[in-house]
């Protein structure tokens, strides 16, 4: 990607500094986490994974932390330090880089808003380490890059752009911009009031139903990424050979069935929460294609 010497985003909040001791509970906790546990391991090893945590903190006295990691109330207070930043060059560039992506999906959908005669909001990007509180409960690097819809920001840590690259073999500058693009995304939702809908629906259905629905929503977080590598490229020129194959190899990389296979070895398609690795890359790509909000409404069966 030629983003170098590009504008940078000033909606930055750098937490990398903070420390959080004492989970905050009552928020969701690892309970959040719990539809992303079950289908990577299915019933019985979700059980088994937390049968041997409560034993393990019964046995060593953290059974109160637990209790609070689980999104139960707690009497331990949640307490954030500073200590200096120290990072290294490699990750000040990666701090440069998202906030240069950052200000590239603001030009992008405040172009789109104003067509439509409306004020594109766009969220802060809030760089921490290790884990964070956000007004959708406490998060840990494991869980990913992710979007509140309460507090209307995304959350990174960096360290996850190794993970991208090692593990689920998908590197290169553009891949790291499509994961930014994608929790966009998701604010554009909440925007447009796509996410107040899916979760107002939530209540009335069932685990299955309630999955499909998710990988719907997903998948048109995935299609909003796309729109704005549809305009990067073609109103500022951003991409370079092999950028596009980078974010498809993203996109596929963390497709729900790649996952379930590498961690079981068995795909469970009811079990889906963000959609196959065809699907996301299908849909990441009618929106680099399209560039139209319209084309991307992955709720209309088809």
């Amino acid at each position: 990607m030629k983003w170098r010497g590009n504008r940078r985003s000033s909606n930055i909040d750098d937490r990398r500094s903070q420390r959080v001791s004492g989970i905050r509970g009552g928020s969701g906790g690892i309970i959040r986490l719990l539809p992303a546990v079950f289908r990577l391991l299915g019933f019985k090893g979700t059980a088994l994974l937390l049968i041997g945590i409560v034993v393990l903190a019964a046995l060593t006295g953290n059974l109160p932390v637990l209790l609070s990691l689980l999104g139960m109330p707690s009497s331990a207070p949640t307490v954030s330090s500073s200590e200096p930043l120290q990072e290294t060059a490699e990750e000040k560039e990666r701090v440069e880089f998202v906030s240069v992506v950052l200000a590239d999906t603001e030009d992008t959908w405040s172009a789109i808003f104003k067509e439509n005669a409306q004020r594109y909001t766009p969220p802060k990007l809030i760089l921490f380490r290790g884990e964070v509180n956000s007004a959708c409960g406490s998060a840990h690097s494991a869980m990913g890059p992710f979007y509140c819809p309460a507090d209307q920001q995304v959350y990174i840590d960096l360290s996850f752009y190794d993970q991208l690259k090692n593990q689920f073999k998908a590197p290169g500058d553009f891949a790291q911009a499509y994961v930014i693009a994608h929790e966009v995304g998701h604010h554009i939702q909440t925007l447009l009031g796509i996410s107040q809908q899916v979760n107002a629906a939530r209540s009335k259905m069932s685990q299955v139903e309630w999955n499909k629905l998710s990988v719907k929503q997903e998948l048109q977080a995935d299609c909003f990424a796309g729109i704005w590598a549809h305009y990067a490229n073609e109103s500022r020129q951003l991409l370079e050979a092999g950028d596009l194959e980078e974010g498809l190899t993203a996109a596929s990389a963390i497709g729900d069935d790649t996952l379930q296979k590498q961690a079981t070895g068995v795909v469970r398609p009811d079990a889906f929460t963000h959609g196959s690795s065809a699907q996301r890359v299908k849909w990441f790509k009618t929106g680099y294609d399209t560039g139209n909000v319209e084309a991307c409404d992955t709720f209309i069966n088809r």
